[in-house]
């Protein structure tokens, strides 16, 4: 159930991306993307933004969520090559605790 929350989350993310660019999504994603050190150092330094969250796309692929106390958020995706694009940032992020005895 989780994995086709996540699928559907990422379905959304992509068309909405789509839709929100007038560029081809192939074009945004290569001015976007660079090696995932670089990217790792950059959310670092530039918005103290840490690894919070990760999961497997498919074999050639993570996505990975950086998160600063501040609440800014930024979600990359990081092929099997070491190369990270960005895809969203924003602010407000919140972690939600998982409560005792709530399997979901």
């Amino acid at each position: 159930m989780k994995r086709n929350m996540i699928r559907g989350l990422l379905a959304a993310i992509l068309t909405t991306l789509v839709i929100a660019h007038p560029h081809s999504a192939a074009s945004q994603m290569m001015r976007s993307c660079a090696g995932r050190s670089e990217v790792v150092k950059f959310l670092d330094q530039n918005f103290s933004e840490k690894l919070t969250a990760v999961g497997l796309i498919n074999q050639n692929a993570i996505l990975e969520v950086y998160a600063a106390k501040s609440g800014t958020w930024t979600l990359i995706i990081t092929d099997v090559h070491g190369v990270s694009c960005f895809l969203l940032s924003g602010d407000s992020w919140e972690t939600i605790p998982t409560l005792p005895g709530l399997d979901t």
